[in-house]
């Protein structure tokens, strides 16, 4: 099967991007400078991903705030339009099928966003028109990203965080949402694929760096965000990935629920956590963890971290387990200590240098 393409395709080949495959997209791992430099310029001024592999499903109408009340695990009522709010799918065991943020663009008008894989799932689930082919989604992030979108898009760089906008770019219509997955400020661009490119390019002559999923990896795990596939999916619900703020008990009804008030009644049986490793060591998914020689858990992500100059890592722990233990993670047969820490991981090397 032929791998989907983002409407900035050729861009990322004009800019020497290594390309791979992601969720059945063919999007950029990394740029020339590497994915070091990308990473750690979003924490020092500003980057610019190509995102577009991420799915759109629009719902409209008079039943979509409803519909979607029903069906994902947060709270629609604790924002209105205007704003974006994430959130979670779930099975009937409590499972999360996929995480998502929902833009309310006006009071019958919602935009969900999938992950790439899970769209035709989301779809499934609440109906709506895909219209992920119709625009490319460009995410300006770092502590210098409003400033760079400003030159392009003034009223882009004017959404406030987790705020929605429209703007327009070269005529036109654009949304904003002041919303990521790096643990820095800035905004999501939904631009139509007829400007992309040239929005793509007004925003890196402004002052942003291009990245790819390398950086975009290892700055999500810094920031101690979840990744589906890794820290959510089947199996796992939202209790266990420490995102129980995401789940609202108390509306009348939504899929999965029942199953989530009996796992809280019975208490968690695991949770997950970060680790620090004491070198340059990188724990990896499916490493194992032990304690005292017993084996405790599993990681579900583990990377370089380029700010702490470290390994770190996500694990399901056993929830007891005290902030500071010392945990051992079974790396390709060599032990490596770790300590448990509560992420983000990034709050633990202070303010990033300028």
């Amino acid at each position: 099967m032929s791998l989907r393409q983002s409407p900035l395709r050729s861009e990322h080949e004009a800019l020497g991007a290594k390309l791979v495959e992601f969720g059945g997209w063919e999007m950029p791992l990394s740029y020339p400078a590497g994915t070091i430099a990308e990473h750690l310029a979003c924490r020092r001024a500003a980057v610019v991903f190509d995102v577009s592999h991420l799915g759109t499903v629009r719902l409209e109408g008079s039943g979509a705030h409803d519909l979607l009340q029903e069906t994902f695990t947060n709270d629609l009522g604790k924002i209105g339009p205007g704003r974006a709010q994430y959130t979670h799918l779930l099975d009937e065991g409590g499972s999360v099928v996929d995480d998502c943020i929902i833009w309310w663009l006006d009071e019958e008008t919602f935009d969900v966003m999938p992950n790439a894989s899970n769209t035709a799932s989301v779809r499934d689930a609440i109906g709506g028109v895909d219209t992920t082919a119709s625009r490319a989604i460009l995410a300006v992030q770092g502590p210098a990203a409003r400033e760079v979108v400003a030159k392009v898009a003034p009223a882009a760089a004017a959404v406030p965080h987790f705020g929605v906008a429209s703007f327009e770019y070269a005529g036109a219509r654009c949304v904003a949402a002041g919303t990521g997955y790096t643990g820095e400020d800035g905004v999501e661009c939904a631009v139509p694929a007829a400007a992309a490119g040239e929005f793509f390019r007004a925003v890196i002559a402004a002052g942003a760096a291009p990245a790819g999923l390398g950086a975009r990896d290892t700055l999500r795990l810094e920031a101690g965000l979840p990744l589906h596939g890794h820290e959510l999916g089947p199996g796992i619900t939202p209790f266990q990935a420490g995102l129980g703020w995401v789940v609202a008990l108390g509306k009348p009804a939504f899929r999965g629920k029942a199953a989530l008030e009996a796992e809280q009644a019975a208490g968690l049986r695991r949770r997950l956590r970060g680790l620090v490793a004491s070198s340059r060591q990188v724990p990896r998914a499916c490493d194992r963890c032990f304690v005292a020689g017993a084996e405790v858990g599993v990681v579900t992500s583990g990377n370089f971290s380029p700010v702490l100059e470290r390994g770190i890592a996500l694990a399901f722990l056993p929830p007891d387990l005290a902030d500071g233990a010392e945990v051992e993670v079974d790396v390709r047969g060599s032990a490596v200590p770790t300590s448990v820490v509560k992420p983000p991981f990034r709050r633990l090397a202070g303010p990033a240098p300028h």
